[in-house]
């Protein structure tokens, strides 16, 4: 007589294992967004004035006295680059090089731009004209912080919430794939029919049909 197979029979103790993994997953998944959700929006965060409208009465003179000889330190793509270094104060969140070569609307830059025309013809260096914005306007008058101090903490935090964000993330799917993998080797494999001890074929036949029955 052939052998039948036997049909593992379930048992509610694997299917309440299921639906707790898959609660557990779901709450990993959860808690996964959150932190995501989390750094995306600190990586969000500008300061206000970057959506504001455009402010036109918002500029305000920099000017210094030409020094003594006064000999232009800077050639036309030094000043250019440097006008990448400041930020234009209508509200954009474009330098005053961008804005003024763009957005014609704007009144700000080309005013901007004159100041740093007249501060390098009376031989300022590029330090020395970044200096003369930042105490008309304060920090905000730069495309970046200087490296020191908040300032430079503020311009990194944004970015390092986002990394931490994304290896925390990364962390937790190594982890639900190890315990997947876990609970699927510790689920107990069908027995084979064939060199179970004591047991006849005519014992597997009966059994085989008891199950089909309760099935």
């Amino acid at each position: 007589m052939t052998a039948v197979g036997l049909r593992p029979v379930p048992t509610s103790t694997g299917a309440t294992e299921g639906r707790t993994v898959t609660r557990r997953a779901a709450l990993r998944a959860t808690v996964g967004l959150a932190v995501m959700g989390l750094a995306g929006r600190l990586v969000a965060q500008e300061p206000a004035q970057n959506f504001a409208p455009m402010a036109q009465g918002a500029y305000r003179p920099t000017l210094r006295d030409p020094k003594p000889g006064a000999t232009p330190q800077l050639t036309d793509a030094q000043r250019d680059a440097l006008e990448h270094r400041i930020k234009c104060q209508c509200g954009c969140i474009l330098d005053i090089y961008t804005c003024r070569t763009t957005d014609f609307t704007c009144q700000v830059s080309p005013a901007m731009h004159r100041d740093v025309l007249r501060l390098v013809a009376g031989g300022y260096t590029e330090q020395e004209i970044l200096d003369a914005f930042v105490s008309t306007y304060g920090e905000v008058a730069l495309t970046a912080p200087k490296k020191e101090g908040f300032n430079w903490a503020g311009y990194l935090a944004p970015g390092a919430a986002m990394a931490v964000g994304a290896v925390a993330l990364t962390l937790l799917v190594r982890k639900w794939g190890a315990e997947a993998r876990a609970a699927r080797a510790a689920r107990p494999a069908a027995v084979p029919v064939e060199g179970l001890p004591g047991v006849s074929a005519d014992d597997l036949a009966r059994l085989d049909r008891a199950l089909r029955e309760e099935g």
